[in-house]
């Protein structure tokens, strides 16, 4: 069995207090966009789970501590699992990146060994132990309105995205140490839901908190997204989660294409990649 691990991006991010539990309520628009991990899976023949992680990005994948091993101990844990198995995960996603890819890989694997169920008490446990971005992976669209709740988006836009990514890796526990301002709470207007342009333009006014944080820790990230922002065809750029890849949303995939030549040339050692919504 082959699954595709969608990774996603936070097209806007607002935080808007710490938690008592420690964590940070946000909101955000969000979309899955088709860079994908591929996960092969089939039954191991001992009493072991055998989990390989191959690809460009594979070397940043923590050995004995990472969302593969987490989302199986948890299934044996609910008895959902007794066969062992061997995984392979083929890394597409950058890691440490803001993409989600590792929380991508829990929800794939849960949602494949438990044939698409997702029991309220499982579901607050992988909350829980994976990653708060987890119930995302379960809307290619929508708007997180607490950590919990994710209102689903009834109309699909299509969009035309330029990831790029400068290999520096970003640690979500440590960006949000550094919250010290909070943005009111927002609620959801079905105006700016009508059609792509109302979308976009609703988009442009909006912002990731976090970007002038990881702007702080990385200076390129700041010259990343102004580079993107004045190509052809950009309506906007920003940093996706925590970072730190840096997004153009842009009218077309042949404008991002056209911006993606002329990115490479002035940065060759960074990772790009044009993609779109799935």
């Amino acid at each position: 069995m082959i699954l595709k691990s969608f990774s996603k991006i936070n097209l806007s991010l607002r935080i808007n207090k710490k938690l008592k539990n420690g964590l940070h309520d946000i909101q955000s628009y969000f979309c899955l966009i088709n860079l994908y991990d591929k996960i092969m899976i089939k039954k191991a023949k001992g009493k072991k789970d055998k989990v390989k992680f191959v690809g460009e990005f594979a070397n940043d994948v923590k050995i004995k501590n990472n969302s593969v091993l987490k989302v199986l101990s948890l299934l044996r844990k609910n008895k959902i699992l007794s066969n062992y198995y061997s995984i392979i995960v083929q890394k597409k996603i950058p890691v440490f990146a803001g993409l989600g890819g590792g929380t991508s890989n829990a929800y794939s694997l849960l949602r494949y060994f438990n044939k698409g169920k997702f029991k309220k008490d499982l579901n607050n446990m992988f909350f829980k132990e994976i990653g708060s971005d987890f119930e995302l992976f379960k809307h290619n669209q929508g708007f997180l309105e607490n950590l919990k709740d994710v209102n689903n988006f009834k109309k699909q836009f299509k969009l035309n995205f330029l990831l790029v990514y400068p290999y520096i890796k970003c640690s979500t526990k440590m960006i949000y140490s550094k919250v010290d301002k909070y943005s009111l709470k927002s609620k959801l207007n079905s105006k700016n839901l009508k059609n792509k342009k109302k979308f976009i333009k609703f988009l442009s006014f909006n912002r990731n908190d976090l970007q002038q944080i990881v702007e702080k820790k990385a200076p390129i990230i700041k010259e990343l997204t102004s580079e993107l922002a004045q190509k052809e065809g950009c309506y906007f750029s920003r940093l996706t989660g925590s970072g730190s890849v840096c997004f153009g949303l842009f009218s077309s995939k042949r404008s991002a294409r056209a911006a993606l030549y002329e990115m490479k040339l002035k940065y060759p050692k960074f990772w790009f990649i044009v993609t779109k919504t799935i």
